[in-house]
């Protein structure tokens, strides 16, 4: 954060000081009582299971600057601002702070690769401009302020995530962040426990790229059924992107063990870039980062060379090699959408044998047990070694509508070490495994049963 006086920011969160030095510059902001450091504004956030004005003595004694609290805090050696509202008062203060260093702010949201985009138009767009992204799953109503408040002076650009898992939380999040720019990867499934259908989900994202302002810059998914109609609510100028087809489009693909090469078309103007990511749907979450830095003035061959040595956040199908077996670790989270993406590409990624071992997905209501088969009979299809799922009745599903549909080996075990041992009796060097599931399932567990064993 640019160094703020105390006054300031409780100004700018709609709060009182009560004690401290309102000249005090302050240059960091934490809801995080166990990773204070010295100098900090901690903002005592409650929750359902928790309330941090619990440790605000120890958070001011740890050296914290100032505590934003909502309830009397007495004898602490730090500054003390009092608001009615912590959460909201982040909130007002991220809203606050994002008007007053006036970055550009480019958000995006989607059913699947909200992240992997993020993090290659991260990749491009650091390129162009000094800029700041959104850390980790910081997405939400809380993790999208601390990360508007993490921009420092050389920072000109905001890379913002917005995740959400019912309706109107998108707004809230366009409300605080006013992005100037937004990329809509796609509509899927996903949360439709919350949301209970596609068409509410697609409404729900919408709401995004729909309050960009016309001086906006606005990128859409060519391969998305909802674009059209999404692209007529839109004040700003829309450009598509997809595999084949868009403004932007990205053509001729070759796969290899190691990434994808393919042609960008910038609307006629063409370039080869190299893609150091498995999976046809990476190509094209690149071809929507590449869409943004056009439409933001990159020119197409410093798009193409910024694509050549792009990298994602971990879990996303990762590449690993633990005693000589070949993993993508793609377990960060999963959909029906983004399990099938998964699986297309462990079937598309050559190996002597390749394997897919599945958790549940969450999230999913009443569409929990169609979700499933749909996925265990798209993995029949696909010629599988074998299939294997760990845990839940939910996962279960999987391999039961697989064994109907295959005679591929299939299994389903109780928990992670019973599958992570019938894999090591199994496995051979140079296999290939797909580990996916909801982040409740943490698939990445299997793998720690492969790992070297320390003398």
């Amino acid at each position: 954060m640019r160094p703020l006086p105390l006054q300031t920011l409780a100004d700018f969160c709609g709060g009182r000081l009560l004690q401290g030095d309102g000249l005090r510059l302050v240059t960091q902001i934490s809801t995080d009582s166990r990773r204070i450091a010295e100098g900090d504004v901690f903002v005592a956030l409650k929750g359902d299971r928790f309330d941090a004005h619990d440790y605000a003595s120890q958070v001011a004694a740890s050296g914290a600057s100032a505590l934003i609290v909502s309830q009397p805090i007495e004898g602490v050696p730090c500054a003390v601002i009092q608001v009615t509202d912590t959460l909201l008062a982040l909130q007002n203060l991220a809203r606050a702070y994002r008007a007053w260093h006036n970055p550009l702010v480019v958000a995006l949201t989607g059913s699947n690769g909200k992240t992997s985009t993020k993090d290659l138009t991260t990749a491009v767009l650091s390129k162009h401009f000094p800029l700041f992204a959104t850390k980790g799953n910081l997405n939400n109503h809380i993790g999208l302020p601390l990360t508007l408040l993490s921009l420092r002076d050389e920072h000109t650009c905001a890379i913002t995530e917005m995740g959400m898992n019912h309706a109107g939380e998108i707004k809230t999040l366009v409300d605080i962040a006013r992005p100037d720019a937004a990329i809509l990867t796609n509509v899927g499934h996903a949360h439709i426990e919350f949301l209970g259908s596609q068409e509410n989900i697609a409404w729900e994202k919408a709401t995004l790229p729909v309050n960009i302002p016309a001086s906006g810059h606005v990128v859409l998914n060519a391969d998305d059924a909802y674009t059209p109609r999404i692209a007529r609510l839109c004040q700003a100028k829309v450009i598509t992107a997809g595999i084949g087809s868009g403004d932007v489009s990205a053509q001729n693909l070759i796969a290899s063990s190691t990434g994808t090469t393919f042609t960008l078309d910038f609307a006629g103007t063409r370039v080869d870039a190299t893609l150091p990511l498995l999976g046809r749907h990476m190509v094209g979450n690149a071809a929507l980062a590449a869409a943004m830095a056009w439409s933001l003035g990159m020119a197409p061959d410093a798009i193409a060379d910024a694509l050549n040595t792009a990298q994602l956040s971990g879990g996303r199908l990762e590449p690993k090699v633990l005693s000589g077996i070949h993993f993508l670790d793609d377990s960060y989270n999963a959909n029906p959408d983004s399990m099938i993406a998964g699986l297309q590409t462990l079937a598309e990624t050559n190996a002597p044998r390749r394997f897919a071992v599945l958790g549940a997905m969450g999230e999913l209501g009443p569409h929990a047990a169609a979700g499933h088969a749909q996925v265990g009979e798209f993995a029949a299809s696909l010629g599988l070694d074998g299939l294997f799922t760990v845990g839940s009745s939910d996962a279960a599903r999987i391999t039961d509508a697989a064994r109907s549909a295959t005679s591929t080996t299939i299994a389903h075990f109780p928990d992670h070490t019973s599958c992570a041992a019938h894999l090591r009796e199994l496995l051979l060097p140079g296999d290939l495994v797909l580990l996916k599931g909801s982040r409740s399932s943490a698939m990445e567990k299997i793998l720690t049963h492969f790992q070297p064993v320390s003398a």
